[in-house]
């Protein structure tokens, strides 16, 4: 791999490690949150959301594979005007928002109020444009090949899409009931 790739993954892995380490305290400082944090999402739209859920965990991998072992950062042209380093960006955005969802939730529903309703929406905003960005940038870049790992990655980057900005950036807020 690339240097800029390992740094890709360092933001990567730090960035999954907040999110991940924010999950595991928002569950041990809140026991039953889990079921708390799905408001009124119920029945045929939870399924839905843990199909979309999975769909977007497989679709990192496919987006990853192509970021990691199919690039070359050196040759990377994102619409002619970025190089490799606007990965960086986007991955930025979405982790540092994803990390920050869960204690923002969980601080709005001990003390609800309007500023911290908005903070819990920008964030989910921020990840749902992140991910947006990111399918973007998958189909822009060049050069980026015709193989299959290529097709994967923008339709990895679809499913990630699919669960961060429509799933939670408008479907489960409008459900959510705290």
């Amino acid at each position: 791999m690339h240097t800029q790739q390992w740094i890709l993954l360092a933001i990567m892995a730090v960035g999954g490690a907040a999110v991940i380490g924010s999950y595991i305290q928002g569950f041990a400082t809140h026991p039953g949150g889990a079921a708390t944090l799905w408001g009124g999402v119920t029945g045929g739209l939870r399924i839905l959301n843990y199909v979309t859920m999975l769909l977007a965990a497989l679709g990192f991998f496919a987006f990853s594979y192509w970021l990691f072992f199919q690039l070359n950062p050196d040759q990377v042209q994102i619409v002619g005007r970025f190089g490799f380093w606007l990965y960086y960006v986007i991955f930025l955005v979405i982790l540092i928002s994803s990390a920050l969802w869960m204690p923002l939730t969980f601080a709005y529903l001990n003390n609800p109020t309007t500023i911290g309703w908005v903070s819990v929406r920008l964030v989910l905003a921020l990840v749902g444009i992140g991910s947006l960005a990111l399918l973007w940038a998958i189909i822009v870049t060049s050069p980026r090949g015709a193989d299959i790992a290529y097709w994967l990655a923008i339709g990895g980057a679809a499913a990630f899409s699919l669960q961060t900005a429509v799933m939670d950036m408008f479907i489960w807020p409008a459900l959510f009931n705290a």
